[in-house]
């Protein structure tokens, strides 16, 4: 199915179509940015009285439903879609939600942007980020963005965050040694935030192995918005979308849970936390264990199944595009990053623009006859690794046999890049 591109639509056209629908079904892509967009979405329905269900999925397709609607979120398809290509989805609902009479949350809307490699207040959050301020719920400070707290929390944090990428990253007892040579104080004013600030910044640049992307990429954990009170769940902005873009992925029901719930208990609070510190965790290492190859286009990191994984291949699906996206930001010379696990026959590919990622993984997929998925910066490949397999034919829908591997679907891709 090709990934379209069109424009957002106008919020009053599509809240229109919602306040009169019966029933509506939210189906988003596997990521922060869509995750956060649907649960503001979807707080909205609920304050206007319409039924409606909530999923998420790699390769979202709308469902026909007799009695009411489905909107996608992530991607452009179907009759009523928040594409999130022109801009994040989460600032197109949060105008949705507002034309549908509800006060939206404004820093679920925020995390979502962050999700999606913006900045609060550019590619139209500008008004969320103004609800924001005025409702006394964030406020910008010095340091990094992180979901924990401070000091010693917060070094865990660190160590498991994805938004940037150190020679600790992954673990945690380096992080705590390299905050150690700090001093930092349980309790952190300005200058320590500023000082944690300028050691993370200097070493994400300084490693060995970074790239001049690197110095861009970190940016966006630095100098974060900091939630007040309880305003969120967790400390920071952008450690929320670090968070959301991970249980979209790893933990999505527990994901949904969290972005639908205005005041989510302690017990969804630390079950989201432990996931993403898990995949946090587990991604930075996968990274550091893989061997890297360059190419004409892209990096590959072939990665063993990461260690968490309780099954290979769900544990992969959820890694690696993690993986990739650290690879594109902090280690790859070349505008698409490839994460390749060879023993569960998956990769996973991000790039630093909209390249039709989605559509070369679904093409190749097809050629292979195996499956492929993705957005226009994103996307994914799986093979069946027995060659005996039986795979269905979508073009005849008789069963054939498939002999491909994930070697032969990357270098499938590498060429269709």
């Amino acid at each position: 199915m090709t990934e379209a591109t069109s424009a957002a639509p106008a919020p009053d056209a599509l809240a229109g179509v919602l306040a009169d629908a019966p029933f509506v079904r939210l189906v988003a892509t596997d990521d922060g940015d869509a995750l956060a967009a649907a649960g503001l979405l979807a707080r909205a329905l609920r304050a206007a009285g319409t039924p409606f269900q909530v999923r998420v999925d790699r390769d979202p397709v709308p469902d026909d439903i007799a009695d009411g609607i489905t909107v996608t979120v992530g991607v452009d398809r179907g009759a009523h879609a928040i594409p999130g290509t022109a801009r994040p989805a989460s600032a197109d609902t949060f105008a949705v939600a507002r034309q549908l009479g509800v006060d939206p949350d404004p820093v679920v809307a925020l995390a979502g942007v962050v999700a999606a490699g913006s900045v609060p207040g550019t590619d139209g959050s500008g008004d969320a980020l103004d609800a924001a301020k005025e409702g006394g719920l964030v406020e910008r400070r010095p340091g990094v963005a992180v979901p924990t707290a401070e000091t010693p929390e917060f070094a865990d944090g660190l160590a498991a965050s994805t938004l940037v990428r150190t020679p600790y990253s992954g673990v945690p007892e380096a992080t705590r040694a390299a905050l150690d040579d700090l001093g930092l104080p349980a309790e952190m004013d300005d200058d320590d935030h500023r000082r944690l600030a300028s050691l993370v910044a200097v070493d994400v640049v300084d490693a060995a192995d970074a790239t001049a992307r690197s110095a861009s990429a970190v940016e966006r954990a630095l100098r974060p918005y900091a939630t007040v009170g309880d305003a969120a769940p967790v400390e920071t902005v952008g450690g929320y979308a670090d968070v959301l873009d991970t249980l979209a992925r790893e933990a999505p029901g527990t994901g949904i849970a969290l972005a639908l719930d205005a005041d989510p208990s302690d017990a969804l609070q630390t079950a989201a936390l432990d996931a993403w510190r898990a995949h946090g965790l587990a991604a930075h290492r996968a990274l550091d264990a893989a061997t890297i190859g360059r190419y004409d286009g892209c990096v590959v990191a072939r990665v063993e199944s990461p260690e968490s994984a309780t099954d290979a291949s769900g544990a992969s699906r959820a890694v690696l595009p993690t993986v990739a996206r650290l690879l594109r930001d902090f280690r790859s010379p070349e505008p698409v990053a490839v994460a390749v696990d060879e023993s569960g026959g998956q990769l996973a590919a991000a790039a630093t623009e909209s390249r039709g990622l989605g559509d070369a993984c679904r093409s190749v997929a097809a050629e292979l006859h195996a499956d492929g998925w993705g957005t226009t910066d994103r996307g994914g490949i799986a093979v069946d690794n027995d060659s005996d397999s039986d795979v269905s034919d979508p073009d005849n829908g008789a069963e054939t046999k498939s002999n491909a591997d994930i070697t032969s679907a990357l270098a499938a891709l590498r060429e269709a890049l």
